[in-house]
C-alpha cells in the first residue's frame, strides 16, 4: 500500500501565524508543538493527520509554495502581489485586513491627477511600478526603501509613497493623507500549482472544510 505523503505548510512569521493556526484548529489541522514560545525546531510535524508546518519570513512564503518546499502557504495579499510567483490564490482569510494606498500631502493629488512625473518612495516597489505602469499609465521614478516610508514626502525624497494603511494615524500624524486606494489586502492561502494536481483531493477537502466552517471564502 502506497505511504501517504506529508502536506507542507508554509506560515508568515509573527501574528499571522497565530491567527493562522486557530483557523486551521477550528477545523481539525494543529501542531501543538507550534505553539512553545521556547521551541528553537524549524519543522513541526503531525503524524497523525500526516502534516508538516515550518515559519517562515512573509516575503519568501511564495518562494516556499511555488519551489514546491511547501504545499500550502499563508501569507498576506501585499506579499503575493511582490512577489508575483507563480502559484494559486485559492482562499481568503479575511485576518490583517487593511489597503494598498497612495499616499502624500493634499497638494499632491493634482500631481497624481495630471500624471506628472513624480517620485514615489515604497517598500513595494512591484506593486506601485504596476499600479502606476499599467492601471494609470503614469511614468514615475520609484525609490525602494526598508523603513518608515512616510518620511520620504517630508524630508523630499518623494512627492508620494505606496503603502499599507490599516488606521491612516501615522500618515495624520505626519501631515500625509490617502490619496488614491489601489487593493485591499488581507491574509490569503495559496497552493504549489504540481500539489493542487497530485494532491488534490486531501488539499480541495481542507478548501471546502474553511470555506463551510465559514472560516475563509
Amino acid at each position: 500500500m502506497e505511504e501517504t505523503r506529508y502536506i507542507t505548510f508554509a506560515l508568515a512569521k509573527g501574528r499571522l501565524a497565530k491567527k493562522s493556526m486557530d483557523i486551521l484548529k477550528q477545523i481539525g489541522i494543529d501542531c501543538e508543538q507550534m505553539r512553545d514560545p521556547d521551541t528553537r525546531k524549524l519543522i513541526f510535524v503531525n503524524e497523525e493527520l500526516k502534516l508538516k508546518f515550518f515559519l517562515a519570513k512573509a516575503s519568501d512564503v511564495p518562494t516556499y509554495v511555488e519551489y514546491g518546499c511547501a504545499d500550502i502557504g499563508v501569507v498576506g495579499k501585499d506579499t503575493i502581489l511582490e512577489e508575483g510567483r507563480k502559484l494559486y490564490e485559492v482562499l481568503d482569510f479575511g485576518i490583517g485586513k487593511c489597503t494598498m494606498c497612495v499616499a502624500g500631502p493634499a497638494s499632491a493629488r493634482q500631481l497624481l491627477e495630471h500624471g506628472q512625473m513624480i517620485r514615489v518612495a515604497s517598500k513595494y516597489p512591484h506593486i506601485a511600478k504596476d499600479y502606476f505602469y499599467n492601471k494609470k499609465n503614469q511614468t514615475v521614478e520609484i525609490i525602494k526603501l526598508n523603513g518608515s516610508v512616510e518620511l520620504a514626502p517630508i524630508v523630499g525624497l518623494s512627492e508620494v509613497i505606496v503603502d499599507i494603511v490599516e488606521t491612516g494615524t501615522t500618515l495624520r500624524e505626519n501631515g500625509l493623507e490617502v490619496l488614491e486606494e489601489i487593493c485591499p489586502l488581507s491574509a490569503r492561502m495559496v497552493v504549489n500549482q504540481v500539489s493542487m494536481k497530485m494532491e488534490q483531493e486531501r488539499i480541495t477537502k481542507i478548501i471546502n472544510d474553511l470555506k463551510n466552517a465559514g472560516l475563509a471564502r
